[in-house]
């Protein structure tokens, strides 16, 4: 996996705030040391940043949302690996765009499971920001959605979830053995009213509900 240097993966030199990514990575290889490699940590920031990058419209925090993108990632390829214990159940959330529906689900799984879960999303295709409007349906029940972004979907937080629900993103997502795949038919909010994407977040709220119910009886079972 680090037989190649990140170096070698970049894209144009001009483009990339190195001096800044490669610190984010420093901190990473130090957060995540004996877990990942250094050559891992610096190759998923500079990865990380280049996904964000082709969809983003602004480049401000971009470095920022990258080392949160990619610390994730890490967590993630950890997990997968074997070399970081999971402590609870791990669910995906994903959709096209990561920035209304798989937002929606992951923000009220997050609130329900408190903390008997953990919760990612992603898209198949990402847009630049989350859906202003589901942003607004989502602060109306005390849940606020400024902080995320959507993010692209990548093999390492597939390989690291239990659980993964798919919401019209058709065969996007990589299988994986050993794994639960849902999908839930649930409408797109995209370019709707308030009043539509309000029943549409009443829906994924009701599924959620019903799948933290079923988690919790799965780990029940097991610990019995």
């Amino acid at each position: 996996m680090d037989a190649e240097p990140a170096t070698s993966r970049r894209a144009p030199e001009l483009l990339m705030p190195q001096a800044a990514l490669t610190r984010a990575a420093d901190r990473l290889a130090q957060q995540y040391r004996g877990i990942v490699s250094a050559q891992t940590a610096e190759r998923v920031v500079f990865e990380s940043y280049t996904a964000l990058r082709r969809t983003a419209r602004v480049h401000t925090h971009l470095v920022t949302l990258a080392g949160r993108f990619a610390a994730d990632r890490l967590a993630a390829l950890a997990q997968a690996d074997g070399a970081l214990a999971k402590d609870v159940p791990e669910v995906l959330f994903i959709c096209v765009h990561n920035a209304g529906r798989s937002q929606m689900a992951a923000a009220l799984l997050t609130r329900y499971g408190a903390g008997r879960v953990h919760v990612r999303s992603a898209g198949s295709a990402p847009t630049s920001t989350i859906n202003p409007t589901v942003a607004e349906a989502m602060s109306e029940i005390g849940l606020d959605l400024g902080q995320e972004f959507p993010k692209p979907l990548t093999d390492d937080v597939v390989a690291a979830a239990d659980v993964v629900v798919s919401m019209g993103c058709g065969d996007a997502c990589p299988v994986y053995p050993g794994k639960r795949y849902l999908d839930w038919s649930v409408a797109d909010p995209d370019h709707q009213p308030l009043d539509t994407v309000r029943l549409i977040r009443d829906d994924i709220d009701r599924r959620v509900r019903g799948l933290l119910t079923e988690l919790a009886s799965h780990v029940d079972s097991d610990t019995a």
